[in-house]
């Protein structure tokens, strides 16, 4: 995600240790985030959190970073638009599927996003063995036999629909991210939030501008977009593809340790054991992509 198909990107050690350290604390802002987000379903649904997430991220985005003091290339603009619409429907998607599966399934599935960009076009014996490991992760979770756990179908296919969305934003995410001062960043979101905000407001109406609501929605935007967006460009430019893919295999654990801590989400043996597997082909799937 971070290097050119066909190439590794060198780094100081200095340098890679410090995207590291963003890309980590990325993830875990990230979803502490989400699970606090949780709490406010009820309120205004996820439609209205995405919608206050992304907004007030904007705004945050913009005035810190100010990236209109920079010309922006013509030619970057449709990859931006592109980063920016898959950005909001991620985030619609997931938001959909948090409200009715664990959060911690829920990445399992989304991951499988970036394992798609690893893999995509491969021909190695070994990657389609990850591949299979992830597939069998994957119809550990459903809920189609026993062990399904009774998942609600719908919010399977809203964290399938955001893995799809999250491939498309590595994909362009790459495109921009060697654009100064923070635009891809602040004009992406931008790009977000004019998409996500009139979904929210038409579900959630006047309840988005009540001032307990908008005080946590200001709480998410800053844990899960704000601040991992602008670390996850840092760690875009200096971090190896598989470097990367593998720290982001790790996202489903993150993920389901917020959700226990923040909403005592439980999982069971076995769903942990399709998280497991999914993580084992991210980061197998992220090794192996990077050595091409």
């Amino acid at each position: 995600m971070a290097a050119e198909p066909g190439r590794i990107t060198h780094t100081h050690d200095s340098a890679g240790g410090g995207a590291v350290a963003a890309l980590l604390g990325a993830m875990l802002s990230t979803y502490v985030g989400a699970a606090i987000a949780k709490h406010l379903f009820p309120v205004v649904g996820s439609q209205g959190v995405t919608a206050l997430r992304v907004g007030l991220a904007a705004c945050l985005l913009l005035g810190w970073f100010r990236p209109w003091r920079t010309p922006l290339p013509r030619s970057a603009l449709p990859n931006l638009l592109i980063y920016g619409l898959m950005l909001g429907c991620m985030n619609l998607l997931i938001y959909g599927a948090f409200a009715r599966i664990p959060i911690g399934i829920a990445v399992a599935i989304e991951v499988t996003g970036p394992l798609l960009v690893v893999l995509a076009g491969s021909r190695r014996v070994t990657d389609f063995a990850w591949l299979g490991c992830a597939v069998l992760g994957l119809w550990l979770l459903l809920p189609v036999h026993a062990h399904g756990g009774g998942l609600d179908p719908v919010g399977i296919l809203l964290a399938a629909g955001a893995a799809l969305c999250w491939a498309m934003y590595i994909v362009f995410g790459k495109r921009v991210s060697t654009l100064q001062g923070g635009q891809a960043v602040g004009w992406g979101m931008l790009a977000a939030a004019l998409f996500t905000v009139p979904v929210g407001a038409l579900h959630a109406g006047a309840a988005l501008l009540a001032p307990g609501v908008l005080a946590a929605g200001l709480g998410v935007a800053l844990l899960s977009s704000a601040l991992p967006y602008s670390l996850e460009m840092i760690a875009l430019r200096r971090l190896p593809r598989r470097v990367f893919g593998i720290l982001v295999s790790a996202s489903p654990a993150v993920s389901a340790l917020a959700g226990w801590l923040v909403l005592g989400e439980l999982l069971s043996p076995v769903q942990w054991l399709a998280i497991g597997l999914v993580m084992l082909a991210s980061a197998g799937g992220a090794w192996g992509g990077g050595k091409r």
